[in-house]
């Protein structure tokens, strides 16, 4: 199921059940994993951060303090604190990192829009991406032919 955005679209003036959708996806399960900072060429791994204490709650300041990568702390005023972590180690955000694995994106053709499917028709799926721009073109010219019919 694709996420919705309606809260920021603007209604089509034509029904769900009279658009088409063409969509090309890499699923995260399937087309992405996991990678290391030094992969991605995280900012925060290649030059370092830093933290501000102050804002932080107790347990996140005990969990920076406790989480195995090197730190200096640097007191920079009065209620000022930071903890700085140098470069060459994981950053916080580590295990969020992803990288493709090279799969090929996958090609669909659905009826309906993220409104939905109201007929209920199973996605097409293309196994070659030039059928999917062919049956792409095809349906803008047949959009074109109904235009210019009136």
């Amino acid at each position: 199921m694709m996420p919705s955005n309606e809260g920021m679209r603007i209604t089509p003036k034509l029904g769900a059940h009279q658009v088409k959708t063409f969509q090309v996806v890499a699923p995260p399960a399937t087309h992405w994993r996991p990678a290391t900072c030094e992969e991605v060429e995280c900012e925060q791994y290649r030059h370092g951060w830093r933290v501000r204490v102050e804002g932080l709650s107790e347990i996140d300041v005990h969990t920076a303090q406790n989480c195995g990568r090197a730190y200096t702390v640097q007191h920079v005023a009065e209620g000022e604190t930071w903890l700085v972590f140098r470069a060459g180690q994981p950053c916080f955000r580590a295990s969020q990192h992803r990288v493709p694995t090279g799969r090929p994106e996958l090609y669909f053709v659905r009826d309906g829009d993220w409104r939905g499917n109201p007929r209920g028709t199973a996605p097409r799926q293309h196994t070659r991406p030039d059928h999917w721009v062919e049956e792409f073109g095809e349906h803008q010219d047949r959009i074109v032919d109904e235009i210019e019919k009136g």
